[in-house]
C-alpha cells in the first residue's frame, strides 16, 4: 500500500515540469524575450534615421541619463510615486478596516470594484471635466460666489497626484481588506481591556499583524504609479512629465530607441529592487511568526 502511494507521488513529481511548461513558455516568449531585447537595445546607438544602429556596443544611452533634465524628471517621478503611495495607503487602511467590520461587505466590495468596469481613459477624462477651467468644480465655486475667475486645478503636480490616488486606491483597499478580514478583532478588545486607547491598540496590535497586506498594497500602487503615462500626460501637462512620458516621447517623437530602452531599464531596476525589499520583509515577518508560534507551543 505504501509503495503504491509512493509511486503516485513520484509520478506527480515527474509530471510537475510538464504541467508548468505552458506557463514557462508563456513567460519566456512574452516577458523574458521582450525584456532581453530592451536590455540589448539600451547598449546600442541611435540610428541615423532613428531606431537602433546595430554597430558596436556602447554606454551612450546610459550616459545621456546623466543629463540634468532627466535627473529632474526622475526625482519628480520618485517623489510623486512615494507621496501618492503613502496617501493611498493612509486612505485604504481605514477603508479596509471599516469593510472588514461592516455587515455589508458585499455591497462595499461592489462599490470598490465598479470603477474597474469603466475604461481607464474614461475615468481620466471624467477628472479632466471635474478639474478643468470650465469644469464642474470651477463652475460650482463660481455659482456659490466663492470665486470670480477660474482656479487652475489642472496641469500641475497636485492634479497628477490626486488622479493617481483615485486610480490606484482600489488596488490598495482590496489586499488590505482581505488581510484585515482574517484578523482576530478580539485582540483589539483585549488590548482595550488592558488600558490601551483605540488608536494605540490599532497601532500596536492591528498594524503589525496585517503587514503582509500593507506590503502587497504598497507594491500594487507604487509600481504602476512609478511607470504612469496617461495621467501625467492628460492631467499634468508638460511640466508634470514622469519617466513613462519620456519613454513614450523617445520612442515616437525622437525615435531614440536606445535611450528609451535605458530609461525602461531604470524603471525595471527600481521596481525590481522595491519588489525584492518587500519579499525580504515578508519573509522576515513569516520567520518571526514561526518563531513566536514555536515559543508559544514550547
Amino acid at each position: 500500500m505504501a509503495s503504491s502511494k509512493e509511486q503516485v507521488a513520484g509520478s506527480k513529481r515527474s509530471f510537475g515540469p510538464l504541467y508548468s511548461l505552458p506557463m514557462g513558455l508563456w513567460f519566456t516568449i512574452f516577458f523574458m524575450l521582450p525584456l532581453l531585447i530592451i536590455v540589448a537595445y539600451s547598449f546600442f546607438k541611435k540610428g541615423l534615421y532613428g531606431g537602433v544602429d546595430f554597430g558596436d556596443w556602447t554606454l551612450e544611452a546610459y550616459r545621456q541619463l546623466a543629463n540634468p533634465s532627466f535627473a529632474v524628471i526622475t526625482g519628480r517621478t520618485i517623489r510623486t510615486a512615494i507621496v501618492s503611495t503613502i496617501i493611498t495607503i493612509l486612505i485604504a487602511l481605514p477603508c479596509g478596516y471599516y469593510m472588514a467590520k461592516s455587515r455589508h461587505q458585499t455591497l462595499l466590495l461592489l462599490l470598490i470594484i465598479i470603477p474597474f468596469w469603466t475604461n481607464f481613459l474614461i475615468r481620466v477624462f471624467a477628472w479632466m471635466n471635474i478639474l478643468g477651467n470650465n469644469g464642474f468644480l470651477n463652475e460650482f465655486l463660481r455659482q456659490i460666489g466663492l470665486i470670480k475667475d477660474y482656479i487652475p486645478f489642472m496641469y500641475n503636480q497636485g492634479a497628477v497626484t490626486l488622479v493617481l490616488i483615485y486610480m490606484y486606491l482600489p488596488y490598495a483597499i482590496l489586499p488590505l481588506f482581505s488581510t484585515i478580514d482574517k484578523f482576530d478583532f478580539s485582540l483589539l478588545e483585549a488590548a482595550r481591556d488592558l488600558g490601551a486607547s483605540k488608536l494605540r491598540a490599532i497601532i500596536k496590535i492591528l498594524l503589525p499583524n496585517i503587514k503582509s497586506g500593507i506590503y502587497t498594497a504598497v507594491l500594487f500602487t507604487f509600481i504602476p504609479i512609478f511607470g504612469a503615462y496617461a495621467v501625467p500626460l492628460l492631467v499634468g501637462g508638460q511640466n508634470s512629465y514622469m519617466l513613462g512620458n519620456v519613454v513614450a516621447d523617445q520612442l515616437t517623437k525622437a525615435r531614440n530607441w536606445p535611450l528609451a530602452s535605458a530609461i525602461s531599464m531604470v524603471l525595471t531596476v527600481v521596481t525590481t529592487i522595491g519588489l525584492l525589499i518587500m519579499m525580504i520583509l515578508q519573509r522576515k515577518e513569516a520567520h518571526a511568526k514561526a518563531q513566536r508560534r514555536g515559543v508559544t507551543h514550547g
